[in-house]
């Protein structure tokens, strides 16, 4: 983005602002109650009273409040039973793009609802546009693969797009489209810049604008592009759980900890809220999500009393919404609460619970799990259970690959791999442990992170410089500390490693600015690691 558009961009973000507050009161629930959930104009052919719902469940789709559409959409059918746009709202809202894939139930629903949009028919050719978008993505689901389909949408949503280029809410789903088809490998983020230019020249008090520019710039190069978003969604949408956990994406990918903290607590609490009211007794994605960020972020900050409370938090639950949000926050939470403060024996006695949770439907997840408790053995120095563990993540992957779970078995490959590689160090084979890592660290760069997770348990590249460090190479160390912050920025673990490298490898001033940044980043730290004693020492000396 050149810099007089940033400027430009940064000012309508400032004028965008002021205006939110004054918005939301717009926004009405059926009876009247003011809901914050922004501001929302999709018109269409259906009754008058219909189309005052019809607004409010668009904005509840356009912050994945995707149950709740399904009841704001049906309720726009019961007002006006013929008002074919409300099936379309119910298939949009059983398809969650940038989630997982649609079950079989929800495909047949989904289809139910698009077969009955088109027997009542769009009222005009753009109803009709919108109506055969969807329709691509509900069509032969028994004999055409996910990404098919989905690419189907894109192109339906890119000609309702280009036919109606004054429709705000055709570019908005197009840009979403985008964002559902973008291949995670895709390191040149071709369908991510071109969303967030169709939504950069909307720039409106808008969810869905939003929310999608938030998704559009979630990888390390663009993530500075979507913090004027960021900053806005919660306020735009303030009564939607998801809306107040989205800008700490951004937040993540800044290392901008105390702003994510914000954030996913924001989100929790609201979530928390509303599963008493809709779901008493069961903990919904949206509060399990949020969960899973706010305790990487406390991690992060040395802040591990605050962390520890969230782990409490997730294992007191008794139920929960059956999804791979929730199967990722149980599986990462503890993992990464042993990982992050370096206990090895911990993480090498974690179990994979809950017992209850349905964990064969969630191999990728329940990866994690394994990963975590290899490591811990590995770096505890106990080879022989380490590799008990790298046998059942290779029976993850190639589980995924016989399921064609491409993405998630590259994923479980990385932790194989990373994993093999500190048994064979443990067995004393260091070449073959940095032959191993690299593999895996160059594995995991070619891919981006799926949105259910904040990052990598332990990014690979910045377990490589551990092992470089641990045989005595500060400076390869450095390079490869290094290079995992520019990707993932402000982890406690990699400024710390960074500093530690560059002390040992001689260069003290740029030990001094690592161990600076360290401390820094701990301002709130209610935990005296090792690392900030150590951080501290440093700095003291001359």
């Amino acid at each position: 983005m050149k810099p007089n558009k940033l400027f430009l961009f940064a000012t309508l973000a400032g004028l965008l602002c002021a205006a939110v507050g004054m918005a939301q009161a717009q926004d009405q629930k059926p009876g009247g109650t003011a809901e914050q959930l922004g501001q929302v104009h999709f018109p269409v052919s259906c009754s008058a009273a219909a189309q005052q719902q019809f607004h409010r469940a668009v904005a509840l789709l356009h912050s994945f409040w995707y149950a709740e559409a399904v009841k704001a959409f049906t309720a726009v059918s019961q007002t006006d039973p013929s008002c074919a746009m409300a099936y379309w709202g119910i298939a949009m809202s059983l398809w969650y793009p940038l989630w997982e894939p649609p079950t079989k139930a929800a495909l047949k629903q989904g289809w139910t609802a698009v077969e009955k949009a088109k027997a009542l028919g769009g009222k005009t050719e753009r109803e009709g546009d919108y109506i055969a978008a969807i329709e691509a993505f509900y069509k032969d689901s028994d004999k055409l693969d996910h990404r098919t389909r989905a690419v189907a949408y894109e192109k339906g949503m890119e000609q309702v797009y280009r036919r109606n280029p004054e429709d705000r809410e055709a570019a908005i789903f197009y840009a979403l489209a985008l964002n559902a088809t973008a291949l995670p490998t895709d390191r040149t983020y071709v369908n991510q810049i071109k969303a967030g230019q169709v939504l950069e020249k909307i720039f409106a008090q808008h969810p869905g604008w939003a929310h999608y520019l938030i998704h559009s710039y979630d990888s390390p190069p663009l993530a500075s592009r979507g913090l004027t978003a960021a900053r806005v969604y919660a306020k735009i949408a303030p009564a939607a759980p998801h809306a107040l956990h989205m800008p700490s994406h951004i937040f993540t990918r800044l290392g901008l900890w105390q702003e994510s903290i914000q954030s996913n607590r924001a989100s929790a609490d609201a979530a928390k809220a509303d599963d008493l009211k809709v779901r008493p007794g069961v903990a919904s994605s949206s509060y399990m999500h949020a969960l899973d960020y706010m305790a990487y972020a406390y991690l992060q900050g040395a802040q591990d009393r605050e962390a520890k409370e969230i782990l409490e938090e997730v294992m007191a639950v008794q139920k929960a919404q059956e999804v791979q949000a929730t199967a990722y926050a149980f599986a990462a939470v503890p993992a990464r609460y042993a990982i992050e403060r370096r206990r090895w024996s911990e993480a090498a006695a974690l179990l994979l619970r809950p017992t209850w949770f349905p964990w064969s439907r969630y191999r990728m997840t329940e990866a994690i799990t394994y990963f975590a408790r290899a490591l811990g053995a590995a770096r505890g120095g106990d080879a022989a259970a380490a590799r008990k563990e790298v046998e059942k993540l290779q029976a993850v992957r190639d589980a995924l690959v016989q399921a064609k779970s491409t993405y998630w078995a590259d994923q479980v490959e990385v932790q194989r791999r990373a994993a093999t590689a500190w048994a064979a160090r443990a067995e004393g084979k260091n070449d073959e442990a940095l032959a191993l890592l690299r593999a895996a660290a160059d594995l995991e760069d070619s891919m981006e992170k799926h949105p259910v997770t904040p990052g990598p348990i332990v990014p690979a590249r910045e377990q490589l410089g551990e092992l470089l460090l641990e045989l005595g190479q500060p400076g390869p160390a450095l390079k490869e500390f290094e290079a995992a912050l520019g990707k993932e920025p402000n982890r406690f673990n990699g400024l710390y490693s960074a500093a530690r490298a560059a002390e040992l490898s001689g260069d003290r001033e740029k030990a001094r600015t690592f161990y600076a940044k360290l401390l820094a980043l701990a301002a709130q730290a209610d935990t005296e690691r090792p690392e900030l004693r150590e951080a501290k020492a440093f700095l003291a000396r001359r």
